[in-house]
Formats: structure tokens, sequence, C-alpha cells
């Protein structure tokens, strides 16, 4: 165990313990708007769906129910314009963090294949390489990169933790050149509900991929749009040519979704009212976040998508974390994302509207 512990770094939101401790002796209470975990209820109509499942005494089947890929090939289509979609472009997966890590182990990579992710990205990107013994780089402008090696390219539109969304250009240059290297593109695509100032655009549109899925998968989840994080849902859309092996792989390796579960998504993906409403609830906090933290003395960049502020004090990522602690708020490092991060922190706005209120009204005095 401990040669594949050893190719890990170190678990980054442990450094974060001693600044939660005194973010939490406020007299107020903690403020903890560093993870990007939802706190709203489970919507009503994706409760009974998970109810009216429970008696679910046999094995599920990792490819999910016909009625679930008749789920997410119907929301692919008519939220992402994705045409001519069948159940051989999806695949549903136990949240989008365990198909992160596993992805690069599950595609064969290893010792000299190379992973390209964002120079600011989450962190799991690297973390999936390592545990593939693959190599990894970094990239501002991945058609920059040398495709020699390169196997795997991640794409992150809207990015966490920046909320930076990529243009349709831009996506459809860089498909273009991936696909002239014969290089392989995985877009987490978990925020694209989340358009503020942007409208996110998914690399399964034809505008982007002409029509063809040879070579992109999109990776999709219902944590933040359907506060499903504790349900663990995500799905893949896109090449069946790559979905296919990665269903016979998970089939050997047992990861399935639940059965309850698996009908839980059916009824949220039927349904966008509730993502509407929850749009209108961050949309709300982001709004009072985003005027305290420019009145308290803070530059914002990028954020135009996602569930974060991606704001500066132009000084260590580490000073400001203790600087907001003391007023028992707390919030992540930029540095967990990347050493590009090192004077910038990630402020979600997963609170409530009390906790929001309560932030801004520390960072008035």
């Amino acid at each position: 165990m401990s040669a594949v512990s050893d190719r890990l770094p170190d678990f980054p939101w442990d450094k974060l313990e001693p600044y939660k401790k005194t973010a939490a002796a406020h007299p107020d209470g903690i403020v903890d708007l560093s993870v990007g975990t939802p706190v709203d209820p489970v919507p009503e109509l994706i409760q009974k769906a998970l109810i009216g499942a429970a008696d679910s005494p046999g094995y599920p089947t990792v490819w999910g129910t016909p009625e679930l890929r008749d789920a997410i090939t119907g929301w692919v289509a008519r939220r992402l314009g994705a045409r001519d979609v069948t159940h051989r472009h999806v695949l549903p997966v136990v949240g989008s963090k365990e198909l992160v890590a596993w992805l690069p182990t599950q595609l064969g990579l290893g010792p000299g294949d190379t992973v390209a992710l964002p120079r600011l990205a989450y962190p799991t990107y690297e973390v999936g390489a390592r545990l593939a013994r693959a190599d990894h780089i970094v990239y501002d402008d991945p058609t920059d990169l040398d495709p020699a090696n390169l196997r795997l390219l991640w794409l992150n539109s809207p990015s966490n933790p920046t909320g930076r969304v990529l243009a349709k250009e831009e996506l459809t240059r860089i498909v273009a050149w991936a696909r002239a290297h014969g290089i392989l593109v995985f877009s987490d695509e978990c925020y694209l509900e989340l358009g503020w100032e942007a409208d996110p655009v998914s690399v399964l549109h034809p505008d982007v991929n002409g029509g063809s899925y040879d070579g992109i998968v999109a990776v999709h989840s219902l944590s933040k749009r359907s506060n499903l994080a504790g349900y663990r849902a995500a799905f893949l859309a896109g090449d069946p040519a790559v979905l296919g092996p990665l269903l016979e792989i998970r089939k050997h390796g047992g990861m399935m979704t639940s059965a309850p579960t698996q009908a839980a998504v059916v009824a949220a993906l039927g349904d966008d009212t509730h993502v509407r409403e929850q749009r209108e609830r961050y949309a709300a906090r982001r709004t009072v976040l985003r005027e305290a933290l420019l009145a308290h003395g803070f530059r914002i960049e990028h954020s135009e998508a996602s569930l974060y502020l991606w704001a500066t004090r132009d000084e260590s990522c580490w000073a400001t974390v203790a600087h907001l602690a003391d007023r028992g708020i707390l919030v992540a490092p930029g540095d967990f994302y990347g050493a590009a991060g090192e004077t910038f922190v990630r402020v979600a706005l997963t609170a409530t509207d009390e906790r929001i209120t309560t932030a801004a009204h520390r960072l008035s005095n």
C-alpha cells in the first residue's frame, strides 16, 4: 500500500485545519467557504424518486437502467445541443472524482505516457496521472504542448478554481488540434449549468466537434446543479470507442451506481425547474459575496462561471487565508490548485444565505 500512497502528494486539505480551528473560534461561529459542498436541501422530487427505488435488493448494472440512459441522452441533447446521442454514447459513473482519479489507469496509461492538465486545476487530475504512474504536464494553451507521448488532455470549462470559461472558438480549435495528433480529450464540464457572465459551451456541441464525437468525452455531475454530492451521481458522454472499453473495465471492477441513485438521477435530469431555482440562490449569494470582497480590497479575476470567486489581495494566499480566518471565514488557498495560484484564494458560494450575509458583514467591519 505504501508504494501506491508514496506516488501521491500530501492531501492538501489537511494543511487548512489550523485555520479552520481559528475560524471556528469566532464568537458567532465559522463561515466555511472553503469546500464547494452543497448545503441546500435535495429537491423533493429527487428524494421521492430515491425513496421509491429503496426496495432494490438486486445488483444494479454498471451501464445503468435503460431509463437512466434515456434520461442522460435526452439531457445532453436538450441542454448541451448534442445530436444523435445513443445509449452507446453515455456511461454513468460513481461521482466524477472517482472517474477523474482512476481514468488514466482505466485507459491503460502508464510510464512514458503524459496527461495534460490546466496550470490551475482540480488536484485530482494530477492524482489520476500519479496513480497510473504516468507523467503529467500543465498548460496555459494545450496547443503549445509537444504532442509526443501526450495521451490524455483534460479540459475544464467552467474552471475549478478560477471560474474561467473557454469560448466556443477556443474549444473548437483545441479539439481540432487534439484530433490531429491523436490525443484523447476529456472535458470536465461539471459546472456548466452555473454560468454568470458567460454561457459555457460543451465539447458535445456540434459547433465544437463538427458533428463527430471521435476522441472526445464530456464529464458531468449532479452534485452542484441538483445538490446531489451525497448521492455520488455523475456520467460521461461522448466517443463510444472510449466508453465501450471503460464500461467493460468498470463491470469487472464493480463500479456501479446504486439503483436508488439511478432512479434519483432520472428524476433530476428530467426536471429543469429545481436547477433554475438553485441557480438563483447561488446568483444571489455570489452578488453579496462579490460586493463584500471588492469593498474589502480584494480583486476578483475570471469567476464568470462556477461556484467560486477567484480573489486576491496580491499577497501570499496563506496570509489571506489567515486574515479571513481571524474574521471567522474559511477559504481555500490558491496554491492547492497549482503554483500559479499562490496569491489567490478560492471563495465558495456554498453556504446558507445567513452565513453568506454574516461573511459580508464581517468583511465590512
